[in-house]
């Protein structure tokens, strides 16, 4: 499938007939669009709808070419899984409603049920269980009516085993013709587009099969090969049926678990509280503060908000909002708190799919690395190759052998235990790690860890608390008034620093702040009641008064007006158990730690990693990329670990970039991966069961290898029927099943992943 989409540059544009012309007249409802639309500002809209005639590669091939069928169509991506499309379109070219009736045109009918759109649309889609019902049931009465002549029926009962014969071709049709018709649509759509899938050899072995079948039973020369034509489908569906039912479950856990492990600050009578993003409901009122995503859909109740929706539509201008104006989930807020009203509850899914978005993350290259999708791509032309060359053989040596040999081969050969090889282990890797609160934004971010050589730390916000063990002001005298003013300030932000200050303070203020801006890695400032306050580094707030200046201790200055009155300063509380996985982790891999704060810690942190690890102190965020830069340069491949708020820039350049986040709403959508702060004492373990997983890939793929090559030396030999090779095919499926989740769960259990579910 590697060059699918470049085997024609323009999608099959034969469309149904017009369809009735108010048939979606509902969609011109705004209070209806406002339920679809995920997100829509004056030049776009985005939407997605669920289409349950999706069911093979051709059909993600042609609604991914929407836009030569609409201009106005900006992009739609397939969630194949799912059966979802996600559309983007321009408003003023087209509506929501002309682009249901494009999908309904083209064969896609959009299914909206009205009544409930909350709800999620039911998925299941039995029609490969009811084939599965047809195969089965007339395979076994054929293998009933063939046993009289298996075993050799007297050839004075002529009549009765003429009788036998044509019932068997009578319940060979629904097999031919319903049940395969699975295969033969999926191997069909390939061809009209010049390839070649791996449903191709199952369906001119059932053809032959059938064919010839048909042929000895009118001619009266045979039984036929009915039983091992049924057999071939209902087995083949038996493993199609489990694979899909597998890979079905690992999605919907993946949907349900990997949400990202971030709060939101909801407002209760005037309180503030923590709550995690399942517990958001409708008429919820929540604080936004600086650089803190929206969860959820809402009205702007409070506040001015100025919004970054590159996570959403890639652009980076902000976009202003007024009071009563809608936000949508997935933008950024920049600037001073801002309280919204939900109108639409927290949809987890989306949030992922943003996340999981590659349009987004252009700088991140992902390469197809794995030689299993290089192997597969020629797998088919081999085996047609194979079975011709035996056919030819055996039609030269024993003609007797030539029909089995050749269908064999065809029946046997197993493409999907590779590629499943790589998918299942992938997958059940990624439900280890999210029951454990590690977070991957996709399969290739467990290959990149394993590949890891370097390990770098922020540590503001990753190795330290957002609390402190003991902070204190030093400097002139702060009234009543001045306490109140900073602490709003400092709410504002979701910074750990700014947090503890405020939590310091304790002061409720209810003063107007404007012009609210904060300057990453340096400090922020605002004006509340006309009074410019700025908290942040020495030089931030152009300093004169060096008395205060203490290089060697981790400080906020507070100036208002210019002047500065003093300073905030803390002492680091270092999370639980850090000490100890920095010591392990250096037995292993070099370490670094960048840091926006001062050296005080330096002495410290030298005692506990030894003159060898890297510290740099008072780095900007620019500093900090440019450190990681310099590392990869040298041939590193570096993980880095940050709290996603001055970190962003390294954690996007880094090899793997882990935001770790803790009560916050202020993760990096740039991340890879998403790890709550309680479980970074776990990083170790995380390592090596992204490590385990390539050996765990390789181990499946050479049971796979080993399988496909004894089958098909004993298929080209003739000593192998096709039936039994079309039992052993799904069992190989079977057996890429038990080796990736049985060794990955052994692994993980081994590790402690798996012992506290």
């Amino acid at each position: 499938m590697c060059n699918y989409y470049t085997l024609s540059n323009n999608p099959g544009i034969n469309q149904k007939q017009p369809i009735r012309s108010n048939k979606f007249l509902f969609l011109d409802d705004e209070v209806i669009q406002q339920s679809l639309i995920t997100y829509k500002d004056t030049q776009q809209t985005h939407l997605t709808f669920y289409l349950p005639q999706i069911h093979c590669s051709s059909c993600l091939w042609l609604l991914e070419n929407l836009h030569h069928l609409e201009p106005a169509i900006i992009s739609s991506k397939v969630n194949f899984e799912k059966k979802e499309v996600d559309i983007v379109f321009t408003n003023s070219q087209t509506t929501l409603r002309k682009v249901a009736e494009l999908l309904t045109s083209v064969g896609y009918e959009p299914y909206i049920s009205l009544h409930n759109l909350s709800n999620h649309t039911p998925r299941v889609n039995k029609s490969k269980i009811y084939k599965l019902g047809v195969a089965g049931f007339c395979f076994a009465n054929i293998m009933l009516m063939s046993f009289p002549e298996y075993l050799g029926i007297d050839t004075k009962e002529q009549q009765l085993v003429n009788l036998f014969r044509y019932l068997n071709l009578f319940l060979s049709l629904p097999v031919f013709f319903y049940a395969a018709s699975e295969f033969y649509i999926s191997a069909w759509k390939s061809l009209k587009h010049g390839f070649l899938n791996i449903d191709a050899p199952i369906v001119l072995s059932v053809i032959i099969t059938f064919g010839r079948s048909v042929y000895e039973v009118f001619t009266g020369t045979g039984l036929g090969y009915f039983d091992s034509m049924s057999g071939i489908v209902f087995f083949m569906l038996v493993g199609r049926v489990l694979q899909d039912k597998t890979h079905s479950a690992l999605s919907f856990e993946r949907d349900y678990t990997s949400y990202f492990p971030i709060a939101v600050t909801k407002m209760v009578a005037d309180t503030e509280m923590t709550v995690a993003l399942p517990q958001i409901r409708l008429d919820d009122t929540l604080l936004i503060h600086n650089q803190e995503l929206i969860p959820a859909d809402g009205i702007l109740t409070r506040g001015k908000a100025l919004i970054d929706y590159s996570f959403v539509t890639g652009e980076s201008t902000p976009v202003e909002k007024e009071m009563g104006e809608i936000v949508y989930a997935g933008g950024k807020q920049i600037g001073s708190n801002i309280e919204i009203l939900v109108i639409k509850e927290v949809a987890q899914s989306y949030l992922t799919k943003l996340w999981n978005r590659e349009e987004l993350h252009k700088n991140k290259k992902y390469q197809e690395r794995s030689f299993v999708h290089l192997l597969s791509r020629h797998f088919t032309w081999v085996i047609f190759s194979i079975s011709l060359l035996s056919a030819i053989y055996w039609g030269f040596t024993d003609s007797s052998k030539m029909w089995s040999a050749a269908t064999a081969v065809l029946i046997v050969a197993c493409p999907c235990a590779l590629l499943l090889s790589n998918t299942f282990t992938n997958g059940n890797i990624l439900r280890i790690l999210g029951r454990n609160k590690l977070y991957l934004r996709n399969a290739q971010t467990i290959e990149d860890i394993a590949n890891v050589n370097m390990v770098v730390f922020d540590k503001t916000g990753t190795l330290t608390t957002g609390s402190f063990q003991h902070l204190h002001y030093e400097g002139c005298v702060l009234t009543s008034l001045q306490k109140k003013k900073i602490a709003l300030l400092a709410a504002q932000s979701s910074h750990p620093l700014s947090k503890s200050i405020c939590r310091h303070l304790g002061e409720k203020y209810k003063g107007i702040i404007s012009a609210y801006q904060e300057h990453a890695g340096l400090g922020i400032e605002g004006v509340i009641d006309n009074d410019l306050i700025a908290l942040g580094a020495h030089a931030f707030v152009n300093s004169h008064r060096h008395n205060l200046l203490n290089p060697t201790e981790s400080s906020v200055y507070v100036a208002i007006e210019g002047d500065v009155l003093g300073k905030f300063v803390f002492t680091n509380h270092y999370r639980q158990h850090i000490p100890q996985l920095l010591q392990q982790l250096q037995k292993q891999y070099p370490l670094a730690i960048l840091s926006g704060d001062n050296a005080g810690e330096r002495s410290y942190l030298q005692s506990l990693l030894g003159s060898n690890t890297q510290l740099l102190f008072q780095q900007k965020p620019e500093d900090k990329l440019a450190a990681i830069q310099q590392l990869q340069q040298k041939g590193k491949n570096v993980m880095m670990l940050g709290d996603g708020l001055n970190d962003a820039g390294a954690l996007q350049q880094a090899n793997v970039g882990i935001a770790v986040a803790e009560e916050s709403n202020t993760f990096t959508p740039a991340s890879d991966a998403i790890l709550e702060a309680s479980r970074l004492a776990q990083l170790i373990p995380f390592i090596r069961m992204c490590k385990t997983n390539k050996r765990v890939v390789m181990a499946a793929f050479i049971v796979s290898v080993l399988y496909n090559v004894v089958g098909i030396s004993f298929a080209v030999q003739g000593n192998l029927s096709p039936m039994i090779a079309a039992i052993l095919m799904p069992c190989s499926s079977i057996s890429i099943l038990l080796i990736t989740f049985g060794i990955s769960n052994v692994a993980a259990w081994h590790l402690g992943l798996l012992r506290k579910q």
